[in-house]
């Protein structure tokens, strides 16, 4: 008999609500730590400066429970949920009531409008959040909870590739992305790359790439070693630490692929600014029994 396990969406929405306080107001250690290793790395010059300026600026943060970035971003919500757990359809329905309210007593500021064409009026409580759900091999079920920023998504780009263009057209549109962009996602970045899927697939992969800790490579030894080549080119081009000159553009380069269609190559580009506010919680389930 396999045991069954029942995720609440009550579960999920305090998870929600927990996170985003805790979020917003403090630097993820793994990117705290990267960016102390930038630091050393650096000489005398302005993205020591700026790494100084970020470095005080969370400690800051974090003493005083204030936001890292007064871009509190939206709310992106992905729940992973294992083989042994049930999951209510209407799993995320009091994920936005926890967003309103975190957002409210925690003072943070509200970014999201009611239609993008047709009604840019502040929604006035940060909702709606925005939510996926993977199912996924890995017993259990866990809460990501991004906060991301305008600036950073605005920095981002899809591209339909053709097969022909291949590893080469890889690299030559992250390097125009990062060029052309890379200045306005206030770095040092995190850079999440997706490869492969179909057009609405391969911005997931790249989100869901910023999810990975700061150091963490693909377990694809290819895919890590392309990481590597990507990290090390980003760096080279000496934009540096808030892009004012320096050998820290990227903190690291995450790439998911895929599998996709003969005839495509799609491509996605999501940038993570230097707070990359993230987190992940493990949820409690409860056993409702067997299965044979």
């Amino acid at each position: 008999m396999n045991t069954l396990n029942l995720l609440t969406k009550e579960t999920i929405a305090q998870a929600v609500y927990e996170a985003i306080p805790q979020t917003a107001c403090v630097l993820p250690a793994d990117v705290r730590d990267a960016l102390v290793r930038a630091r050393g790395l650096e000489g005398p010059s302005r993205g020591a400066i700026v790494l100084d300026q970020l470095l005080e600026n969370a400690d800051i943060a974090e003493a005083d429970r204030v936001p890292i970035c007064q871009d509190t971003g939206t709310t992106w919500v992905c729940l992973e949920i294992g083989p042994d757990v049930l999951l209510p359809g209407d799993a995320f329905s009091l994920v936005n009531d926890a967003v309103a309210r975190a957002y409210t007593e925690a003072n943070l500021r509200k970014s999201v409008v009611k239609d993008a064409l047709v009604d840019r009026s502040n929604t006035g409580d940060n909702t709606p959040a925005f939510v996926d759900v993977e199912f996924v091999d890995t017993p259990g079920a866990r809460v990501h909870v991004l906060l991301k920023g305008g600036g950073s998504d605005n920095a981002s780009r899809v591209v339909m590739l053709t097969p022909g263009a291949g590893r080469e057209g890889i690299v030559r549109e992250v390097m125009d992305c990062v060029r052309h962009k890379a200045a306005n996602a206030c770095p040092p970045l995190v850079i999440g790359i997706g490869v492969g899927g179909t057009f609405d697939k391969v911005a997931h992969l790249a989100k869901t790439a910023l999810l990975r800790p700061v150091g963490c490579a693909s377990e694809n030894s290819e895919v890590a070693a392309f990481e590597r080549e990507l990290l090390d080119m980003v760096n080279a081009t000496g934009m540096g630490p808030g892009a004012l000159g320096g050998k820290t553009l990227a903190l690291d380069v995450h790439v998911n692929t895929a599998p996709c269609h003969i005839a495509a190559l799609p491509l996605a580009i999501n940038m993570g600014c230097s707070a990359m506010r993230r987190m992940t919680i493990e949820l409690e389930t409860t056993p409702v029994g067997g299965v044979r």
